[in-house]
């Protein structure tokens, strides 16, 4: 009969470098309006899905998506801005 193990030190060899750095944590914070802005998007998207879509559930998709594009312009202005030397837009 053939036991089954574990490998241990392979598993946990990278365990340091499994968490997210400070850069990545600080970028995820970045894009958390965005992120949070998708999540209404799909919200809304699912409630329209329970049934016949109405005026209502128009509004809401299209309120949703309005918030998405602001989310990702103010996302990509904030970084274009950080990237220009001097702060000069």
């Amino acid at each position: 009969m053939d036991h089954i193990v574990t490998v241990q030190d392979a598993v946990t060899a990278f365990a340091d470098y499994m968490e997210p750095t400070k850069a990545e944590l600080d970028a995820i914070e970045q894009e958390m309006p965005v992120i949070l802005a998708g999540v209404d998007l799909v919200d809304a998207q699912i409630i329209a899905l329970d049934h016949t879509p109405n005026e209502i559930d128009s509004r809401r998709i299209r309120r949703a998506r309005n918030r998405v594009l602001a989310a990702r312009r103010e996302l990509a202005n904030r970084t274009a801005a950080a990237s220009l030397p001097g702060g000069a837009a």
